[in-house]
């Protein structure tokens, strides 16, 4: 596994040495350098430090894993592959992505999994360990975004969840729901049927950063699926 070490490194010069090098890689002491991965197929990333905006963007196949946290746009119009985030991440996660998986250990920012959307054969897949911040799934048209709320908090969603949502489905797993819901949206209690659509994703995430999958699944789960009836009407109509 090659080495690079990335201080002093402007994101031009970093992102052409990982183009350069055959096989695996390992970053050390990255600080913000952007687009790092950016388009990358059949290649493994570590990345030690705290990578800029739009980690993954276009992932055509890589994994990524990532010693820390993340800020905005990690894997921006993923088509496949895998992220790994052993931290926090920023705004914006998973923006357009149409394939491959996301993992966050910790808590993401706002607009999480906007205009994600599922393409044939692909189905994206996003998990969060901690919570999320408004407008999570805003315009969501395909996939499905898991938000675990590990720590069992009060709010795990903030505002506008699933704004303009027309396809895929959001888990979030709570037994206080206090939040509201726009109109297009449709929320029941997650069945038998639609936890064994989450639980090999969920095992992954457990697997990845030593969680008990037990414990996890066997919570109770609230499911958040388009509401067919006019999804937009609420948004342009007084009614």
């Amino acid at each position: 596994m090659k080495n690079i070490e990335a201080k002093n490194l402007n994101f031009d010069a970093l992102n052409e040495l990982i183009r350069k090098t055959d096989g695996d890689i390992i970053i050390s002491n990255c600080l913000g350098q952007r687009f790092i991965g950016s388009g990358t197929a059949q290649k493994e990333i570590t990345i030690c430090g705290t990578p800029g905006n739009a980690l993954g963007a276009y992932l055509c196949g890589a994994t990524i894993t990532v010693d820390g946290n993340v800020q905005d746009a990690v894997g921006d119009t993923m088509d496949s592959g895998k992220i790994i985030v052993n931290g926090n991440a920023g705004d914006a996660v998973g923006y357009a992505m149409r394939g491959g998986e996301i993992y966050v250990k910790g808590n993401a920012g706002y607009r999480v999994g906007i205009h994600m959307k599922a393409y044939k054969d692909k189905l994206p897949i996003m998990v969060i360990g901690g919570v999320v911040g408004s407008f999570l799934g805003e315009y969501q048209a395909g996939g499905l975004i898991i938000v675990l709320n590990l720590e069992n908090k009060d709010e795990i969603v903030g505002n506008f969840c699933g704004t303009g949502m027309h396809g895929g489905k959001i888990f979030l797993r709570t037994k206080n729901l206090n939040s509201t819901f726009p109109p297009q949206v449709h929320v029941k209690k997650a069945d038998e049927k639609d936890m064994k659509e989450i639980a090999p994703y969920v095992k992954n995430f457990c697997d990845l950063f030593g969680t008990d999958y037990a414990s996890v699944i066997d919570s109770e789960f609230t499911v958040l699926t388009p509401n067919s009836k006019n999804p937009y009407r609420q948004l342009y109509v007084e009614n």
